[in-house]
């Protein structure tokens, strides 16, 4: 695994500005953007309480602008930057997307399918397998969830 760039700590802080706007909308605070030749194509927020939705992860959505945006259903040439490593589901979308690298900050030991409960992106018997690096601000991404969690735990108890 590479050491993070300059570059990714840039994306990845533009991915922790979108997991701001899920945290303030009352959502798991996950934010993504998708980066080809140095430019954001597609950035998202995860909307799964918002929409109702439990496909709205920030991952899928950021996908799903970025294929709208470029008129292509395989994002080759693009990096998916996310605050948590993904899901399964978002994990086989980034397959099935053909993305060539993922970047994600803090990791998930209870649903992360990225090498922390499996690791379906690179899954040797798949099409694809995507360049990965995991942990870039893993610090900051990681405090916003605890910190949100946190929250949810602390007025649960509050509540008659």
């Amino acid at each position: 695994m590479t050491a993070a760039s300059r570059d990714d700590e840039r994306w990845m802080a533009a991915a922790i500005v979108q997991a701001r706007v899920a945290e303030r909308a009352g959502d798991v605070p996950v934010g993504a953007v998708v980066v080809r030749s140095g430019k954001i194509i597609a950035q998202a927020d995860n909307r799964a309480v918002q929409l109702v939705d439990p496909t709205a992860h920030a991952e899928m959505l950021a996908i799903r602008e970025a294929a709208s945006a470029l008129a292509e259903r395989r994002l080759q040439g693009c990096t998916l930057y996310v605050t948590l490593e993904p899901c399964a589901m978002c994990a086989g979308a980034i397959v099935l997307a053909r993305l060539d690298r993922l970047v994600f900050g803090a990791y998930d030991d209870k649903a992360g399918m990225v090498g922390s409960v499996g690791d379906l992106v690179r899954h040797p018997k798949l099409n694809h397998r995507a360049e990965v690096l995991g942990g870039v601000l893993a610090a900051e991404c990681g405090a916003l969830l605890s910190q949100f969690f946190r929250g949810r735990r602390e007025s649960s108890r509050s509540d008659p």
